[in-house]
């Protein structure tokens, strides 16, 4: 998988291209539908797969305090459109000056003189330029005076049609099951284990504690089943996750994902990257009265998400 991060990057001697062009934030199902009719439109035509996505996202350009949490990271989503069918990804550097363009300059500079496109695959609902003024039907219309075909493919999901906005709004109602099901896969987000207060561990509970930030999106404050994965050596264990500030003790502490892989407390996972992802809600976040009835509370939802996750 090839990632390019301008149209200077891109090679030169790149041969004609089946491209398909969006944010692609979380590569849901609706995405994928629309990479692999790319996929199969290059087999027929011995095409290189080329998907174009923008960073930043444009809402962070244009209306930065309308701007949506992001699912995935650039690296991810490249990773997860190769897994699509993608060859390369084109991640176009987006501002305001790209912003300006025209559609037929967008064509023209992008899909003409850098990615040599022979065809075009997008949603039905694309659009493009400035102002958002192109559509599918302004692809048809340039493709065939520059020589490529457009097509644009009908919204994939029902009945509620998959869009990164659906898995936005459904981890936002703590619905993880809901965002798996429009992913193909549970939702997850990824960080460093850093040293947190060690709380976990004196409880018995041992926690990989990642910090969250405001600009990633993550299920409100719980307690989830889900499975914790190392990025380094790729095992992945069972886990019983807590979103939120622990308000059972004092003091204001900084938003975390803290994961208790079950049945473990010998793991040393300080500074290592691991990818935590979501299956299920076990409960809301509560203030418990006593330490004792906290560790009550957990003990049960180990044992709930041993219960959903063996």
């Amino acid at each position: 998988m090839q990632i390019w991060r301008s149209l200077e990057e891109v090679p030169s001697d790149l041969g004609p291209t089946a491209v398909t062009i969006g944010n692609f934030d979380g590569v849901h199902l609706g995405h994928r539908h629309v990479v692999n009719r790319t996929r199969e439109t290059a087999a027929d035509r011995s095409l290189t797969v080329v998907a174009v996505t923008f960073e930043p996202h444009p809402m962070a350009v244009l209306r930065p305090e309308h701007a949506p949490t992001t699912l995935t990271s650039l690296d991810v989503r490249a990773e997860l459109l190769a897994d699509a069918g993608a060859d390369a990804v084109l991640a176009l550097p987006f501002d305001r000056d790209v912003a300006s363009w025209t559609p037929e300059e967008f064509v023209q500079r992008v899909l003409v003189d850098v990615l040599h496109a022979a065809a075009v695959v997008v949603g039905a609902n694309f659009r493009f330029g400035h102002r958002a003024a192109g559509d599918v039907a302004t692809l048809r219309e340039t493709g065939e005076r520059y020589g490529f075909t457009a097509e644009g493919i009908p919204l994939d999901g029902g009945p509620q049609v998959w869009s990164s906005t659906y898995v936005r709004m459904s981890l936002a109602a703590g619905d993880v099951a809901g965002a798996a099901e429009a992913l193909g896969r549970p939702y997850a987000v990824r960080g460093v284990v850093v040293r947190g207060d060690q709380r976990g561990r004196e409880l018995g509970f041992p926690t990989a504690n990642v910090p969250t930030d405001a600009l990633t999106a993550v299920p409100p404050d719980g307690v989830y089943a889900g499975w914790l994965r190392r990025l380094d050596t790729g095992e992945r264990y069972p886990a019983a996750i807590s979103v939120g500030t622990n308000p059972t003790f004092d003091g204001v502490r900084d938003r975390r994902v803290e994961s208790y892989v079950l049945d473990r407390t010998d793991l040393e996972l300080y500074g290592v990257e691991v990818e935590v992802s979501f299956v299920d809600r076990l409960r809301g976040m509560v203030a418990f009265e006593s330490v004792d009835k906290l560790i009550d509370q957990m003990t049960d939802d180990v044992d709930h998400a041993r219960g959903l996750l063996t």
